[in-house]
């Protein structure tokens, strides 16, 4: 609906009148008539719609104000970006595990002091949690690392294509070739990063980064193994998967890097060990 002052008046038809058929007296205003109109001040729209603008523009002025709060809010600096947002749930996760862990502990050394159990039974017990991967574990092992290849690499070798933004990355695919590698060559434990693998965890890449358990990590990625460390090696050689990342290696410069570190002690998993699965609605 349009303001009455910037409308035409309209006739009892409710049209415009033909301005032609207007005469000039009912277009002005009798001298008395708006000299008295001025001394009253009259009805003037310009007015309202001033003050009108000026009262907007405060409540914009104070919201700003009370919004900002002392910072500057023309620009995203002070917002928290996705990946800080991952880094830190990662710590967050990992600093909850460590707690967990000690807790476990806890409960294991009190259930420990008085469970009923025969020396028998601790002894069968013991076994299980060496095996199930909770329990630390101290033995020869090597180190295998993979590394990204360098942003400009090129093929190395003739007869090759320049390399694809694919190429130059580790995937997830290479991670599971090494540890199943791994477990081929005889490994009593396995440790990616600082954590420790278990019959459920799933090495998973999102991206360029590794999502192991509830925490992140990017390249280089480290894998630790326990056992015969010429097993190991020979494992590693013979898998068809690595044989074909071996490949990438020499071509476009994937790092590759075996080394055996001597006696180490792997650490426990001290995650959850709950499974969680799909249920059915009812």
């Amino acid at each position: 609906m349009s303001n009455s002052a910037d409308s035409p008046r309209t006739d009892s038809t409710g049209s415009p009148p033909d301005p032609t058929s207007v005469s000039p007296a009912v277009l002005s205003l009798p001298s008395s008539s708006a000299s008295a109109a001025d001394r009253r001040g009259g009805f003037r729209p310009v007015r309202v719609l001033t003050v009108g603008v000026f009262a907007l523009a405060g409540l914009l002025f104070f919201t700003s104000f009370n919004t900002a709060k002392g910072t500057n809010i023309r620009t995203d600096a002070s917002l928290l970006k996705l990946s800080d947002l991952i880094e830190e749930r990662s710590k967050k996760n990992g600093e909850l595990e460590g707690t967990n862990g000690a807790l476990r502990e806890d409960v294991e050394s009190l259930a420990e002091a008085d469970d009923g159990s025969t020396q028998a039974q601790d002894d069968k017990l013991a076994g299980l949690e060496k095996g199930a991967g909770t329990q630390q574990l101290k033995g020869r092992a090597i180190t295998v690392t993979l590394n990204d290849a360098p942003p400009n690499a090129t093929a190395k070798l003739p007869g090759y294509p320049d390399p694809q933004p694919d190429y130059l990355v580790i995937h997830q695919q290479d991670l599971q070739a090494v540890v199943n590698a791994l477990w081929q060559g005889g490994a009593q434990g396995v440790k990616v990063m600082d954590q420790r693998l278990i019959s459920t965890s799933a090495v998973r890449c999102v991206g360029n980064t590794l999502i192991l358990q509830g925490r992140v990590y990017s390249p280089p990625y480290k894998i630790q193994a326990v056992g015969d460390p010429e097993k190991l090696q020979q494992a590693l050689a013979d898998a068809p998967a690595i044989q074909n990342y071996m490949v990438y290696v020499n071509v476009y410069g994937l790092g590759w890097k075996v080394t055996e570190d001597g006696t180490v002690t792997l650490p426990g998993y001290s995650g959850t060990v709950d499974l969680h699965y799909a249920k059915p609605v009812e």
